[in-house]
């Protein structure tokens, strides 16, 4: 039922093809926060070999240890100077500084025990950094790196630092134990990470293109209001206009040269005073009755321009109680049913319903298609941003995108609850419920606005 991306071609095509660019484009690091998480990194790490040194007096090679760690706060200090803080780092070169990061901690594991070092799960952090903002082929060339060197340092590395004249022997096992812990711990946090990460990027420029798209229909709505703004300056010109006209008509109204053309000058006038009347009454701002809308007239107008394709649009009143609820015009909620008004226009076979009903609590709005209903490994994901599974056949009813996530977005802003459901089990045609609670819907735009 729900098949395209965004109704209405002009606006649904440009968002999906710009999905790809945008999610490349927010792949980048920060500057700044390498920075920062490497200073800490640094405090960190200084800390523990003085605790170790000092505090426990344990022996260990603390001039490679601290040259390490020289190391790491100098790369720090030159991208300092060398980039402003706000600069966003390319993909291959933070790769290349998280291959540092992680060959620098590598190298402080190696000098202090290896992987029986406590500290040894430190290794999963460059990972997960990288799968948190870079492509997922270079998170997956970064994870080889750090468990081939982890395997590495598990069996090749200084003794564990310890009490004077003794050595911590661990057994093999529990060394190949914490090497599967450190590779496990790599690919699951890697794993998670990224799917979080690019789940938040894409719920993120989906909102963002819900916005643009709010945005752009508020503009038209407002496009009444400016048309009787013009109307009203142009009013006093054109005035001026027909009174020189009648003027004329009096003084040359009896010269055949000049009759015709008079006459033309003074009915063209009267036209365009007719024109600036009618641009005057778009005003939903200064007419109460275009600012607010019936229930039944918002229907109508979200069914209105899908008759024309070949599918019989049903409008059903069901049981109401209480007077008609009028709400106020509020653009995200023309724009979500229509939305979905076109979409099950689109999978219907024969007809469309859509049947309303309401009562002194609630006002409902049901949408009903006689298509192929939705498959079921997707139903419960309806209305998540770009999942989208398109077929090519005709009988299908997948094909769901970046459209049906905005139109229930604006309508759940408005207050709305929207539910999605096979109408009579799968293949029998798709429904759609939206309901709002009827305080909520007679405050329209008020509660969308604050929404």
């Amino acid at each position: 039922m729900l098949g395209r991306s965004v109704p209405w071609a002009h606006k649904g095509p440009m968002l999906e093809e710009q999905r790809t660019p945008n999610s490349r484009a927010n792949r980048s690091l920060r500057l700044k926060t390498l920075i920062r998480l490497r200073w800490l990194a640094v405090v960190g790490q200084s800390a523990a070999v003085l605790v170790v040194w000092l505090g426990l007096r344990f022996p260990l090679p603390v001039t490679s240890c601290f040259a390490l760690i020289a190391a790491s706060a100098c790369l720090n200090i030159y991208l300092t100077f060398r980039y402003p803080t706000a600069h966003l780092v390319p993909p291959t070169a933070a790769l290349a500084i998280l291959t540092f990061d992680a060959s620098q901690l590598a190298g402080l594991l190696y000098l202090t025990g290896g992987l029986t070092n406590p500290f040894s799960l430190l290794m999963t952090v460059p990972v997960v950094i990288s799968a948190t903002s870079l492509p997922l082929v270079w998170t997956g060339v970064l994870g080889a790196y750090v468990v081939i060197v982890a395997c590495a340092i598990a069996f090749f590395h200084l003794p564990l630092p310890w009490f004077p004249g003794t050595e911590l022997a661990m057994p093999t096992v529990f060394v190949v134990g914490m090497l599967i812990a450190v590779v496990s711990s790599i690919a699951f946090t890697g794993i998670y990470a990224h799917r979080v990460a690019e789940e938040a990027r894409l719920l993120a420029n989906a909102l963002a293109a819900t916005e643009l798209v709010l945005q752009r229909e508020q503009h038209i709505s407002a496009l009444d209001g400016l048309a009787a703004a013009a109307a009203h300056e142009l009013g006093t010109p054109l005035a001026t206009i027909a009174l020189v006209a009648r003027e004329m008509e009096k003084t040359l109204g009896d010269d055949p040269r000049f009759r015709e053309d008079v006459t033309l000058l003074r009915s063209q006038s009267e036209r365009c005073r007719e024109i600036l009347k009618r641009l005057t009454s778009l005003s939903s701002e200064s007419e109460e009755h275009m600012a607010r809308l019936p229930l039944t007239s918002l229907i109508e107008e979200t069914a209105a321009p899908h008759r024309d394709f070949g599918i019989d649009i049903k409008l059903e009143a069901g049981e109401t109680v209480g007077p008609e609820p009028i709400g106020r015009r509020n653009p995200g909620v023309l724009y979500g049913l229509g939305n979905l008004v076109e979409n099950a226009v689109d999978f219907a076979r024969r007809s469309v319903s859509i049947k309303w009903w309401w009562n002194a609590e609630e006002v409902r709005i049901s949408i009903t298609d006689d298509g192929p209903g939705f498959p079921a490994e997707i139903i419960d994901r309806i209305g998540e941003p770009y999942m989208s599974q398109r077929p090519t056949g005709p009988s299908s009813g997948g094909g769901l995108g970046l459209g049906v996530f905005i139109a229930k977005t604006l309508l759940e802003r408005s207050g709305a609850t929207v539910q999605f459901a096979n109408a009579g089990g799968e293949g029998k045609g798709a429904t759609v419920e939206i309901s709002w609670p009827r305080e909520r819907y007679l405050a329209g735009g008020e509660a969308f606005g604050q929404g």
